[in-house]
């Protein structure tokens, strides 16, 4: 995939793996829409990457807020036109400490399910149409290793990460044909805040850092080979 002059939506992009995702495709050319809750946090974000001319744009909303999605894609699209390629990186992990699925309340769950799960549900729903009728378009979901390994105290998140790895594979068996692609990517242990937020006592030295993963997911994406529905890790792949 080309990404020069793509038109790129890239969730949960004000810091970690979002916003070096952000910036890794703007400086390939593509003009990036950059969303996250926090809309001081995620004007910081963009800004150096806006003084250094690339095509950048902030807008802040809760992807796990159902009324937010349609004005979030709207908003999008009128900043960099119809949506080539839509990133589901916006997660959340529940309360932290992590506590055991005995411990954990049924609204935790439910709110690790809208921002996980129905998040990119929703917004899939809302790109997919305009992608099938162009007969092109990319949905890159980002998941994690929890999704395949049952990990004590990763419940809420873990059932978020393997039902989001399912939809895309159905998502991929529905769009065949279409020229729509679905792909899911484990980024691996990186050093960022929610990483730092889950198991506090790791050594940041040991992690991967989310530029690397960027760069990684960005050769993935640019790649010619990566049939839709197909699950990948990024350590596997050598950034260009």
């Amino acid at each position: 995939m080309d990404i020069q002059n793509q038109a790129v939506l890239v969730t949960g992009a004000s810091r970690g793996l979002g916003r070096a995702l952000m910036e890794a495709f703007a400086r390939r050319g593509a003009r990036v829409v950059g969303v996250a809750r926090d809309a001081k946090a995620l004007d910081a974000a963009v800004a150096p990457l806006k003084a250094r001319g690339l095509a950048v744009h902030a807008l802040a909303f809760d992807v796990g807020d159902k009324q937010a999605i349609y004005p979030l894609v709207g908003a999008a699209t009128a900043l960099v036109g119809p949506l080539d390629v839509l990133i589901n990186n916006a997660s959340t992990l529940g309360p932290t400490p992590l506590p055991l699925l005995l411990d954990t309340a049924c609204e935790d769950v439910s709110q690790v399910l809208e921002v996980n799960l129905l998040g990119p549900f929703r917004l899939t729903k809302a790109v997919a149409g305009s992608m099938v009728v162009r007969g092109r378009g990319l949905i890159l979901n980002v998941t994690s290793d929890a999704a395949v390994s049952a990990y004590p105290r990763w419940g809420a998140y873990s059932v978020s990460k393997a039902a989001l790895e399912h939809l895309t594979r159905i998502w991929a068996a529905e769009f065949e044909g279409s020229g729509v692609r679905l792909l899911t990517v484990d980024p691996g242990d990186m050093d960022t805040r929610m990483h730092a937020d889950a198991l506090p006592d790791a050594d940041p030295a040991t992690l991967a850092k989310p530029e690397d993963v960027a760069a990684r997911i960005l050769a993935l994406v640019e790649a010619r080979d990566t049939a839709s529905g197909q699950r990948f890790e990024a350590a596997k792949w050598e950034a260009a």
